[in-house]
């Protein structure tokens, strides 16, 4: 009988210890920007880290280069949990928190300084908006500055205004800003933008300078603006089921693994940007350097427009913050 009572003991821990097993959590990100980038990088490093904090538990699997489909789909899966994380620039995150597209308002924010001042004072309440329609929003980054690309120079907005400018349906919100400054807009499917050029159909975008660089559209559109239109942001957005899961002793440490990488991440994305513009400049890219009185051209164009955008577009408690902010900020500065 005993020999029974031991063979039977036995028997029960294997068949009980699958429960005991180790929970594996695995969480699919998706990610437009292609891997081979900082981003890229960023989050491969991520995953590995992850992995050695959580002891394996937590499996960060990140499906780069957009294959997880526009950020229309990307946010529609977080919804519905296909995926539990993803990357999404400002157009992705408008669709969550609507006040996030006021960051992105053509010439409000005009360089890194500015918006460094800007993401400090407002992120915090950003992400309490985000959080509350069912998301954790756990970093930010830039992702650089959109800029204007055309065949002909473009100094001031009479410039752009005599060009077919290019957009994609994707960026709704910024083709009705640019289509209330007056400018003449033709739609364009996002993978079409070369055949556009070549055609006349379009004969300017405005993209950032990493994209046009990574896609050769300035073997076509050879000029860009010097001014910065807008940033381009983005953000790595948990749905809230997603993070629940994963147990609380980890998060603090995979929170710092964040944070630990995002000051690096954002100096990466800086010199590839600057880089990026130069590799250009080798292979032909002209930069229209404008001066100040130009510039003040661009800022006074889309002064005209925003009493239109104002509430609609925009939010009108966010951009009224964000203008007091930059004014005093530039005031000082004088």
């Amino acid at each position: 009988m005993k020999t029974i009572r031991i063979t039977l003991a036995v028997c029960l821990i294997f068949l009980v210890s699958p429960l005991f097993a180790q929970r594996k959590i695995t969480i699919k990100m998706a990610s437009p920007i292609p891997e081979n980038t900082p981003w890229g990088h960023f989050f491969n490093q991520l995953a590995d880290d992850w992995k050695k904090i959580t002891g394996g538990e937590v499996d960060l699997i990140v499906y780069h280069n957009g294959v997880a489909g526009s950020e229309s789909d990307v946010v529609r899966s977080l919804k519905l949990n296909q995926i539990q994380a993803a990357v999404l620039s400002t157009l992705g995150l408008y669709e969550i928190s609507p006040e996030i597209m006021t960051l992105s308002c053509p010439f409000l924010i005009r360089n890194d300084d500015e918006l460094d001042l800007v993401l400090a004072g407002l992120t915090g309440e950003l992400e309490e908006k985000i959080n509350g329609k069912g998301y954790f929003t756990l970093a930010w980054a830039r992702v650089g500055w959109v800029k204007f690309f055309s065949k002909s120079p473009v100094f001031v907005p009479a410039d752009l205004k005599k060009q077919k400018l290019g957009t994609n349906a994707d960026q709704a919100e910024l083709n009705h800003v640019f289509k209330a400054m007056g400018f003449q807009m033709v739609p364009v499917e996002r993978n079409d933008i070369l055949i556009a050029l070549s055609s006349g159909m379009a004969e300017a975008v405005f993209q950032s300078p990493v994209a046009v660089g990574s896609t050769q559209v300035f073997g076509l559109a050879k000029n860009m603006a010097s001014i910065n239109v807008a940033p381009f942001l983005g953000g790595l957005i948990f749905n809230q089921r997603a993070w629940r899961s994963i147990p609380d002793k980890y998060k603090p440490q995979m929170i710092d693994a964040v944070r630990k990488n995002e000051a690096k991440l954002d100096r990466d994305i800086r010199k590839l940007e600057d880089d990026m513009i130069k590799t250009m400049g080798n292979y032909g890219l002209k930069v229209n350097q404008l001066n100040p009185q130009q510039e003040q051209l661009w800022y006074d164009e889309i002064g005209r427009a925003m009493p239109s955008l104002i509430g609609t577009i925009f939010d009108r408690n966010i951009y009224g913050r964000v203008e007091t902010m930059l004014q005093n900020y530039r005031n000082e500065r004088r």
